[in-house]
């Protein structure tokens, strides 16, 4: 089974064609989604987490998201700490999903494939772009931040040039519709690569 890694910045669209994907019946792992939930229910991970950010990290057992991006969005070391404790949770909760799969090849959705390494496990990478005024806005309205706040969080991820110099394929997310032609053309030459061999 192949295991394609599906990336872009934030706000560019990711959930969106991973969701497009999964039309497609590629079953689908979010990372983002996940290191989430282990964030909650993992007692080790939830301890250590509150060694590194101090208690505020946590209001009735539920991650204090706001006050914790503001703190980590803004030092890139304590945002990498973070991640470095977060990481192989996530990396073990993926292997034993992928355990589960029986198709051809699953999707791997994650913020920071790249950032954090995740992509040298995958055999073919997608990219997710959209110009930047576009994903500020999106993600504006989604996570009701401010366009500082936007900036900060874009300022700690790669540039699009640098993720998709390492990537195989890149999807414009602009437009829906032809975002959607652009994944059923990408599965059918992932499906005809694996099928040839690959």
């Amino acid at each position: 089974m192949k295991i394609v890694g599906l990336t872009g910045g934030i706000g560019s669209g990711k959930t969106t064609i991973a969701n497009f994907f999964s039309e497609l019946g590629v079953p689908i792992y979010t990372a983002d989604k996940a290191a989430k939930n282990l964030m909650v229910e993992n007692a080790q991970l939830v301890k250590e987490i509150k060694k590194l950010l101090g208690e505020e990290a946590y209001i009735k057992n539920e991650l204090n998201r706001k006050w914790i991006a503001n703190k980590v969005f803004n030092n890139k070391e304590l945002l990498a700490a973070l991640n470095n404790l977060v990481h192989p949770a996530v990396v073990v909760d993926f292997k034993n999903w992928l355990s589960a799969q029986d198709t051809p090849y699953v999707i791997k959705e994650a913020a920071i494939l790249f950032e954090n390494g995740g992509y040298k496990n995958c055999d073919y990478l997608i990219l997710v772009k959209a110009p930047q005024s576009l994903r500020i806005d999106r993600v504006m309205k989604r996570d009701k931040s401010s366009k500082d706040e936007v900036l900060s969080r874009m300022n700690m991820q790669w540039s699009d040039n640098r993720k998709e110099a390492l990537s195989d394929a890149a999807i414009e997310n602009i437009n829906l519709d032809l975002a959607r032609q652009c994944v059923v053309r990408l599965h059918k030459h992932i499906v005809k690569r694996i099928s040839s061999g690959w």
